[in-house]
């Protein structure tokens, strides 16, 4: 009689348990390659991504131009400190800046939570100057799970065990424009805000909502600080969510699909924001690393020769009109912009869903318990995505009854 042989997955997952601290629990795939928008697990099982490593792998896996140029620059000059500088880096940051369509000025670091911790730095700073001693953030908002960015996050599960926190953040309801102009006065430092909620579950703002978040900003002096780690850099059809609203931010922090998988991230102060730090207030080793510079110039390269800001606004709205078209006892509707969406459901299901979307080969995100995230490669194509579509009602039969 042969021996039984646990799969490669299984024998990964134990070691994995047996290596890392349990903050994740034990993940339900071990993935071994990706090409394109599918990937591959370690037992050679097929998946269309359709969450793209949580926004982040913008144009999918092992494309070319991120191969090449990460190749290239690992080759030539892998790294540097902030002891010197690089061209990549100075490419990148008048490249963002000439996106943004305004004066900035930049600091890179590695992280979504790294750059929302550099705009904390900087609101604090701006806020001593004037007097002005807390912050104003969203009730369900995630920042970031660093000590400073958790103080900025709505989420009192998350929050609690590790208070108190450095700096006073008073939350308010999003999409309330009132009870924001109630909390914001003349000694607020700033007010943090996503311009779609995304770890609540792709929640999008009411209409005028950003634009009276500016207004209020400038009536008060408050800096209307923009979180879009995950909103940007093409998601939701825009460089940036906040274009859709017509209104600027003064601080602006990026990450996530910057880099295509590259870890990296960017703080953004327009005006005189941007000149709130001096030298040796902030600093990073790793921040602006030639190698995460290269891959998120050859992502904003891919996206404007692509034209994938069009293609992601046609794909984005297909997905979501095909979506809502449907009719099943467990879909309450479909919400979001671009290849932003969340399938919304009518129980608290995500769980199910999540593991019988796996089971019929696509990778998506129970968000929330009655929320399923997608956030596909901005390459992904219609056809692709009519598979999912196709197979969606059976996905949620199978998990009404999971």
């Amino acid at each position: 009689m042969s021996e039984h042989r646990p799969s490669a997955s299984h024998s990964l997952g134990e070691r994995f348990e047996a290596a890392f601290m349990p903050t994740y629990g034990l993940p339900p795939v071990a993935l071994a390659r990706g090409e394109g928008v599918r990937v591959w697990d370690a037992d050679g099982y097929e998946y269309l991504d359709l969450i793209g490593g949580i926004a982040v792998s913008s144009l999918g896996h092992a494309h070319p131009a991120l191969v090449e140029a990460v190749s290239r620059q690992v080759a030539t000059l892998a790294h540097t400190s902030n002891l010197f500088l690089h061209e990549p880096e100075v490419l990148l940051a008048e490249r963002l800046i000439g996106l943004l369509g305004a004066p900035a000025k930049v600091f890179l670091t590695n992280s979504g939570a790294e750059a929302n911790e550099a705009a904390l730095k900087l609101a604090v700073k701006y806020g001593k100057a004037g007097d002005r001693p807390y912050l104003v953030a969203a009730e369900n908002a995630f920042h970031g799970r660093t000590m400073g960015a958790l103080s900025l996050t709505g989420k009192p599960a998350i929050r609690e065990p590790f208070g108190p926190f450095p700096v006073e953040v008073r939350f308010v309801p999003y999409g309330d424009a009132d009870a924001l102009k109630n909390a914001v006065t003349d000694r607020c430092a700033a007010v943090f805000l996503e311009p779609t909620q995304g770890e609540a579950g792709v929640v999008p703002p009411p209409d005028g909502y950003l634009r009276a978040a500016r207004d209020i900003c400038d009536a008060t002096g408050a800096l209307l600080v923009a979180d879009e780690i995950q909103s940007a850099i093409g998601r939701t059809g825009r460089w940036f969510a906040h274009q859709h609203d017509g209104v600027l931010p003064d601080v602006l922090t990026l990450a996530k699909g910057l880099g295509g998988g590259m870890p990296i991230g960017a703080c953004l102060g327009l005006g005189p924001a941007g000149t709130v730090f001096a030298k040796g207030d902030h600093g990073s080793t790793f921040g602006g690393n030639p190698v995460s510079a290269a891959a998120a110039l050859a992502v904003l390269d891919t996206i404007e020769g692509e034209d994938l800001l069009e293609h992601v606004r046609i794909t984005g709205a297909r997905l979501a009109a095909d979506i809502a078209a449907l009719d099943h006892p467990l879909l309450a509707g479909v919400r979001g912009r671009g290849l932003w969406l969340a399938v919304v459901l009518t129980a608290d299901r995500a769980g199910q869903v999540q593991d019988a979307a796996r089971r019929a080969g696509f990778l998506v995100n129970a968000v929330q318990p009655g929320v399923i995230r997608l956030a596909p490669p901005l390459v992904i194509t219609t056809e692709l995505l009519a598979t999912f579509v196709a197979a969606l009602p059976f996905i949620l039969d199978e998990a009404s009854h999971d």
